[in-house]
């Protein structure tokens, strides 16, 4: 018996996908790490000092946060009691769904290509064994959240382009208002949206004075600027700590050419990040191991050399500028920050769209010459490969750095109570 199309290239993929993500993100989750780090308590004070008061859109407290995510984690620690695995359980529920969200997106984007449903779920599945990404997703850092919610306005933005409903457009602008209240980085995302509507106008000529034309931008903006209003607010009354502290470009003192400096020994260190030297700091990854193994470092430089050759097909130029936006960040702060996976986090979605380009040119140009089912067998090969290495890569090796990286030893509720929060 032959399965409906539907179960066999949605429901299945799904599944597996999300058996797989809980594979990989929730064992031994409280164990590895199995200590709490610094910044973990500094988040669970904040999280409950938003208890019994009116909502506040930022907190100066751990440096400085809007507060969105931190009632999420008020939430949880209600829920499931002040312990570490309420304080990461959002951050984990946040790096499943995001697997299924990347599936869904990519079909969008490979939709009328006859392997779609094989591409989708190829990159899927490498974007979840990537130790970049679970890593962050097993202790209760923010960025699997903001990207739950840039990869939610971003589908509903694609979404919006093929059927021109207006619901899309409220939903995708919703998202990037929620994306602006998260992690700092999350407040360049909405150029992302606004390309894609602005890429339509100048594509249909639609710059008039109309409202029919501009429309589909205000429907977006209005839930947007509604949603950013409060932090906007906020942050008009007062400095946003850890801008002032990171960012050159505040900095009245320097000179033009010293930033100038500045920012290209960041391109510099960034770009060497994903194949020669990563982050040293041993809470991000294993110190200077480079953020992409070399089977997929291989496939990135290439799938980002096709992407810039055709840069003027949609999807290329697409996830070239949403690769920009998530790496502009970290180009602006001071050059000793770097290479930083946190601050560069959201790139990953860019990083899984240029390997499925990878993927897909050697499909096409094999296909003719080699039995299709040769090919397939060597991408799935190579992606077992790929998963193999970064899985013993963390669970052997990486898992004893956390173990220094992570030197809370006690219980969270005793570290709340050692600095003086009321339980």
């Amino acid at each position: 018996m032959t399965l409906p199309k539907n179960i066999r290239t949605d429901i299945i993929p799904i599944l597996t996908l999300i058996i797989v993500a809980i594979g990989v993100i929730f064992y031994q989750f409280v164990e590895i790490p199995k200590n709490l780090h610094f910044d973990e308590v500094e988040f669970a004070k904040l999280a409950l000092s938003l208890r019994d008061q009116s909502y506040i859109p930022y907190s100066p407290m751990a440096t400085g946060h809007a507060t969105l995510y931190f009632y999420i984690l008020l939430f949880s620690q209600s829920l499931f009691g002040i312990n570490t695995f309420a304080l990461r359980f959002p951050s984990a529920l946040c790096g499943v769904v995001n697997v299924v969200l990347i599936y869904i997106l990519m079909r969008q984007i490979f939709e009328k290509d006859k392997y779609q449903t094989f591409i989708s779920f190829a990159a899927a599945l490498i974007f979840i064994s990537m130790r970049w990404y679970f890593n962050f997703a097993r202790f209760s850092f923010e960025v699997t959240f903001l990207l739950m919610l840039e990869l939610s306005s971003l589908i509903f933005i694609i979404l919006y382009k093929k059927n021109k409903k207006n619901s899309a457009l409220v939903l995708s602008g919703i998202f990037a208002g929620l994306a602006y209240n998260s992690y700092t980085a999350g407040r360049l995302f909405v150029a992302l949206p606004l390309f894609l509507l602005l890429f339509e106008m100048f594509k249909e000529k639609k710059f008039a004075l109309k409202w029919k034309n501009w429309r589909p931008l205000f429907i977006f903006l209005i839930p947007f600027l509604i949603l950013i209003m409060p932090i906007t607010i906020y942050l008009s009354q007062n400095r946003d700590i850890r801008i002032y502290q990171l960012f050159m470009v505040m900095n009245d003192k320097m000179e033009l050419s010293e930033k100038i400096a500045f920012v290209w020994a960041n391109i510099v260190k960034t770009f060497a990040m994903f194949n020669f030297k990563g982050d040293p700091n041993g809470v991000h990854n294993f110190p200077n191991k480079p953020t992409l193994n070399p089977i997929l470092g291989i496939l990135f430089v290439f799938g980002l050399g096709l992407s810039l050759w055709k840069f003027k097909k949609f999807t290329n130029s697409l996830f070239l500028s949403y690769f920009f936006i998530s790496i502009l960040p970290t180009l602006l702060v001071y050059p000793w920050e770097n290479p930083h996976m946190l601050r560069t986090f959201t790139a990953l979605p860019a990083i899984a769209y240029f390997i499925a380009v990878a993927m897909q040119f050697l499909i096409e140009k094999f296909e003719k010459k080699i039995n299709k089912k040769w090919i397939f067998a060597a991408l799935i090969l190579v992606i077992t490969a790929s998963m193999i290495y970064e899985l013993r890569t963390y669970f052997l090796y990486q898992r004893l750095v956390l173990e220094e990286s992570f030197r809370k030893q006690n219980s969270l509720e005793f570290h709340l109570r050692q600095e003086g929060v009321k339980l």
